[in-house]
C-alpha cells in the first residue's frame, strides 16, 4: 500500500526532508518542484497562521493528484521587549536579501541595554493544512527562551546563535540538529499536525 502523499508549498528539498522525518516517515513528503508546481507565493498575511494558509491556498489550482494533503509552515522569532517584533517578518528584520548576519546585528542593536531578565522570546511556528476534501487546519508551535546579549554556538541558521531555549539553556546554535528537532517550534507543529492528519486519516 502506497504512503498518504503530502505536497509542501515550498521548493526547499532540506525542509522537504526535515518534516518527513518529524512524521516519522509515515508519509510521502513532496515539494512544489517534485509535484511539477511553479508558482510565486506572496505572503502578506498578518500572521503566522494567515500566511501559511496562503501558501496552501496558493499552490492547491496547481496540484495535479486529488488526494494529496497540502501543507505549508511558517515561523519566526517574537521578542516581548519589541512588542513582538520581528514576527513575521523575521526573514527579512533588517530589509530585503539580507543575511542571518544583518538580521542577527539588528536584533542585538534593538536590544541594548535591555537586562537579562527582560530578554524572554518565543520561537513560533504555525503549520497550516488542506486535506482532499477540502478541510482546512492550521496548529502553532511555540518554544520558550530568551535572546543571548551576544552569538553562541556555531550550528543551525538564522536567529540560532541568539535563541537560548528554556527548557535546555543553550543556544539554538550550541545544539545537534537532532537535539534542535526534538524540542523545536516546527516539531512541536509537526507533532499537532502528525495528531490531526491521524484523527482524519485513521492513521495510528
Amino acid at each position: 500500500m502506497s504512503k498518504q502523499k503530502i505536497i509542501l508549498a515550498t521548493s526547499n528539498p532540506h525542509k522537504a526532508i526535515e518534516i518527513h522525518d518529524m512524521l516519522d516517515g509515515a508519509y510521502e513528503v513532496l515539494t512544489m518542484a517534485d509535484a511539477g508546481i511553479d508558482v510565486e507565493i506572496i505572503e502578506d498575511g498578518a500572521t503566522f497562521e494567515e500566511n501559511a494558509l496562503i501558501k496552501v491556498r496558493t499552490i492547491r489550482p496547481y496540484v495535479k493528484d486529488a488526494d494529496a494533503i497540502l501543507m505549508a509552515d511558517d515561523s519566526g522569532l517574537c521578542v516581548d521587549a519589541l512588542d513582538g517584533a520581528p514576527g513575521i517578518f523575521s526573514a527579512r528584520y533588517a530589509g530585503e536579501n539580507v543575511t542571518y548576519a544583518d538580521n542577527n546585528r539588528k536584533l542585538l542593536k534593538a536590544l541594548v541595554g535591555v537586562p537579562a531578565g527582560k530578554r524572554g522570546a518565543q520561537f513560533v511556528c504555525a503549520v497550516a493544512l488542506i486535506f482532499p476534501d477540502g478541510e482546512k487546519w492550521t496548529g502553532r508551535g511555540i518554544v520558550e527562551g530568551r535572546i543571548a546579549a551576544a552569538l553562541q554556538g556555531d550550528g543551525g541558521f538564522g536567529y540560532d546563535p541568539l535563541f537560548i531555549a528554556k527548557e535546555s539553556g543553550r543556544a539554538y546554535a550550541q545544539m545537534s540538529e537532532a537535539e534542535k528537532n526534538a524540542i523545536s517550534h516546527r516539531a512541536r507543529a509537526m507533532a499537532l499536525a502528525k495528531e490531526k492528519m491521524a484523527e482524519k486519516l485513521r492513521i495510528r
